[in-house]
């Protein structure tokens, strides 16, 4: 890793982070402790996933790149990695997380953050109606017409839900709502789990002009739990088949878009755009997974578009690059592009949508080392002739349930520490237990280069299979070293009433937490 990177300070980053040019921050900490503290605008991409995941964030190998860490020059080690790729505007946080708070700057924590903020954002500043558990149960035991409908994905529904709610996930409501609906008087009511989706469903529809009073269940089914009331599990309703396509609604999606200042692109303009070597651009189709599986333009990428605005950061890992929206109806893709817009996105559609005739540059796979596997049935024979050292990478709650007796849990950034050979250790093979080839590929890279020769890797679940011991530690990794897991939201969709407290204390509060710079990333029109 002879590779030079340059470093960044804090101040530099929070500069270019506002300079109007292209740059990507992305966290190369795992997931738990990205959640625990992180820059408004950065990106979650954990090392252990690294080579698989940044084609997609960032598509474009010469995009300005920072990179942030703990400090503990897993940063490093990260951009020595993308160097190999391709990448040649690398430079590294210098301090980690830690400096950018010793400049004065938040770390933020939790996941989709901007998202997050930004459904706060709306309600403040556009005012959009909410109704309180109480009120709605008290209104529907009265018997008064009600119409509600789960912003969510229908898993997260399916999961638990309001009683009586419709799934319909956000991308979709303004495609769907016209067959869900009775009638102009009665009230419409949309629900996520928390805040955001309810909150921007409400205002899809507002903006589109639906004439029902339509409102936010405020605080979700946290909210519902909070009220002492019961939620449903394994519901399975969900607007299904393909509604037709109204004028009406074709004519409200384009009117919304024209006022966001989200343009439809001819196919030239739209060209142009992907043919610009000096800007990134996400080509993005919102449809549902269903649709998309049947035929989509060549090299977009699924981003459903209740998904994609309520967590942007999963999907667009570049701040100041383009995203072109792509449905097949006209009505899905003008409203999503608007919110982007909104969000701080430069969005487009494109004229003929999905079936528009361009040429789209894919994000490349990476080219991982194939790693040699170890299956059940040779498994037992295996091990018992080479007695190899066991290294865990499943989840730390997975390892803390069951895992191979004496295997040690780890983590690709914790490798040097936890699989440092001893003398005569570089001959002895390593077995690593994964879910995942290609994590176990990527692990390989760094164990090699810390003198490991022989490294294999075999399924957790052949293990199991193969009759070898197991065992559990509830209390191992310990919750400190449990870095890939993100504790301060556990259980709030489990019962536990205090943790949906804290969850929504942390929503309401995110918008104190920002200053002026990261709130004006947002294009919201002032309030009538």
């Amino acid at each position: 890793m002879s590779t030079s990177i340059p470093t960044v300070s804090a101040t530099l980053l929070r500069a270019w982070l506002h300079d109007g040019q292209e740059v990507a921050l992305l966290d190369v900490r795992e997931a738990g402790q990205f959640g625990e503290g992180h820059p408004f605008f950065a990106v979650s991409l954990p090392y252990s996933r690294l080579e698989l995941e940044v084609a997609r964030l960032v598509p474009r190998r010469t995009t300005r790149t920072v990179l942030l860490d703990a400090g503990d020059g897993v940063a490093e080690r990260a951009a020595a990695r993308l160097h190999r790729l391709g990448y040649t505007a690398l430079h590294v946080l210098a301090g980690g997380a830690a400096a950018w708070a010793v400049a004065g700057y938040t770390l933020f924590k939790g996941v989709n953050v901007p998202s997050k903020t930004f459904g706060e954002q709306v309600e403040q500043v556009l005012g959009t109606p909410h109704m309180s558990a109480q009120e709605f149960h008290a209104r529907r035991i009265a018997g008064e017409p009600l119409v509600l409908l789960d912003g969510r994905t229908f898993e997260e529904h399916r999961k638990m839900t309001v009683p009586g709610a419709v799934s319909v996930p956000n991308g979709e409501l303004a495609w769907r709502w016209r067959s869900l609906v009775p009638d102009p008087a009665t009230p419409v009511i949309i629900h996520c789990a928390g805040r955001t989706r309810s909150l921007i469903g409400a205002q899809i529809l507002r903006n589109l002009g639906l004439p029902n009073p339509v409102f936010a269940l405020e605080n979700g089914t946290q909210g519902w739990s909070l009220a002492g009331l019961e939620l449903e599990r394994g519901s399975g309703r969900q607007s299904q088949g393909e509604p037709n396509v109204h004028p009406a609604d074709v004519a409200a999606a384009a009117r919304d878009a024209a006022a966001a200042g989200a343009p439809v692109l001819s196919v030239a303009q739209a060209q142009a755009w992907l043919d610009d070597e000096r800007r990134t651009t996400f080509v993005l189709d919102v449809r549902e997974a269903e649709e998309f599986a049947r035929g989509t333009l060549a090299g977009a990428r699924h981003a459903p578009g209740g998904q994609l605005l309520q967590a942007t950061d999963l999907y667009v890992g570049v701040r100041g690059s383009r995203v072109l929206v792509l449905d097949h109806e006209a009505v899905r893709a003008p409203v999503i592009a608007a919110w982007l817009r909104r969000l701080g996105y430069a969005a487009a559609t494109v004229e003929h949508g999905v079936h528009a005739p361009l040429r789209v540059s894919g994000p490349v796979a990476p080219r991982l080392v194939p790693l040699p596997q170890v299956g059940a049935q040779a498994l037992a024979d295996w091990v018992s002739e080479h007695h190899p050292h066991l290294f865990d990478l499943q989840s730390s709650l997975a390892y803390r349930r069951q895992h191979a007796a004496g295997a040690a849990w780890t983590l690709r950034p914790r490798l040097p520490v936890d699989a440092a050979p001893g003398r005569d250790d570089g001959r002895r093979p390593v077995l690593l237990l994964a879910t995942d080839a290609r994590l176990a590929s990527l692990a390989a890279v760094d164990l090699r280069e810390l003198g490991w020769q022989d490294v294999r890797w075999t399924h957790v679940d052949s293990w199991l299979a193969a009759g070898l011991p197991t065992a559990s530690t509830s209390a191992h990794p310990p919750d400190a070293a449990a870095i890939d897991h993100l504790f301060f939201v556990h259980d709030r969709h489990e019962g536990n009433l205090d943790a949906a407290r804290r969850y929504l204390q942390w929503e309401t509060g995110l918008l104190a937490q920002c200053d002026a710079d990261e709130l004006a990333t947002f294009r919201l029109p002032p309030r009538h």
